[in-house]
């Protein structure tokens, strides 16, 4: 199954999206634009599936729908999502939410409409007479309970083994300096490496060979990439070309941020099947690789048939000439919040794909702050 499409209404920077979705997207836009927010709003439809999650949990994990609700919103206060989903059999699915909240009592997150289609056929349609009966029932999406999804299990199917990532090279090196519980799903790295020690031994080590062939292009000194123990505890051990016979040997917290980086980048494409979202993976990477990112992405994911959503600022990144213009989604923040539209629908920029500009001299100037917006950053 794929996501298709994913429209947004009253969603934190967002009066109103709609984007289509192929096997890639890049988002686009200035700073505080929106391109986190738009990733974390398929991150709430994953944490309201997940085991332990469920509609409050993901309301109360972003600190109440008040801070979800866009702070343009005004006729309609209501927080819609809707996602299109296409299976293998190319069985279109449509799944529509929109939420609300409670006037008294404990303030919860409250249904106002839950739909889903298969081939435009509607099968659930909420709220129904369960809900007027009891309506408590409201506060709990079909999605979660087992008792009501078996129609359409496929869309928890699809949802619950999304995965984002945005290692963080300092926590990776240095866990035991941040205090505090770990964040569920470990987003930025900081138990990476004891997500390495828990794979199956022979999973592990067919990951990090091919893991260390492609480093290899990036950093021919590196020799060796290898998962070691001491005392119990899980270490990353890499040997670089030296003048000494048998090279030299760095653990993790030896590696540069960009090394780490892209380790954690490459076992995040090898690890799992399902939509995998990347925030800015750019960073810490020589612009050399950097350039060679998406026909990096696309060599790994192919097999896998895997989608990836990621947000950029690199103008590197998005000089790859295969990178089409419905594979990237600009945003443009105004006095209302963000716009947002994908670069095919706008003629101008096709007229200079025409003329032989990279996708990333098209769609960069689009994305940049106005004027009043650039002085906050200087």
């Amino acid at each position: 199954m794929k996501l298709k499409k994913i429209s947004l209404v009253n969603w934190k920077n967002f009066q109103s999206v709609s984007a289509e979705i192929q096997d890639r997207l890049f988002i686009v836009g200035a700073n505080a634009s929106g391109k986190s927010n738009f990733l974390d709003a398929i991150r709430f439809m994953r944490d309201i599936v997940k085991h332990g999650g469920g509609l409050q949990y993901a309301v109360s994990s972003r600190g109440g729908l008040s801070k979800i609700r866009c702070l343009s919103a005004r006729e309609d206060p209501n927080v819609q999502i809707y996602m299109v989903f296409e299976d293998d059999e190319n069985t279109q699915w449509g799944y529509s939410l929109s939420i609300g909240q409670e006037q008294r009592g404990k303030r919860n997150a409250i249904i106002k409409q839950e739909c889903i289609k298969r081939d435009g056929v509607e099968i659930l349609s909420r709220p129904n007479k369960n809900d007027t009966e009891d309506e408590d029932m409201l506060t709990q999406t079909h999605l979660e309970q087992i008792t009501t999804n078996k129609e359409f299990r496929d869309i928890i199917r699809f949802l619950e083994p999304i995965k984002y990532t945005h290692l963080v090279p300092q926590l990776l090196k240095f866990p035991d300096a941040f205090s505090g519980p770990d964040l569920p799903e470990d987003p930025f790295g900081k138990g990476f490496l004891k997500t390495i020690a828990k794979t199956p031994l022979k999973t592990r080590d067919s990951r990090l060979q091919k893991i260390q062939g492609i480093l290899q292009t990036a950093v021919p000194q590196l020799n060796n990439l290898t998962y070691v123990e001491d005392i119990g505890q899980p270490h990353l051990e890499v040997t670089y070309k030296h003048w000494r016979p048998h090279g030299a040997k760095q653990s993790e917290n030896q590696l540069s941020d960009g090394t780490l980086r892209l380790i954690g980048l490459l076992w995040s494409l090898l690890d799992g099947q399902g939509l995998l979202l990347l925030e800015e993976p750019e960073l810490s990477l020589h612009t050399a690789i950097v350039e060679k990112l998406p026909e990096m992405l696309y060599s790994i994911t192919r097999a896998k048939k895997r989608q990836i959503i990621m947000t950029t600022h690199s103008s590197e990144l998005l000089s790859d000439k295969s990178i089409s213009l419905s594979q990237i989604l600009l945003l443009k923040t105004g006095a209302e919040g963000t716009t947002a539209y994908l670069a095919s629908e706008r003629e101008e920029i096709k007229a200079m794909l025409a003329s032989g500009m990279t996708p990333a001299e098209m769609v960069i100037p689009f994305t940049q702050p106005d004027e009043k917006q650039r002085l906050l950053f200087e």
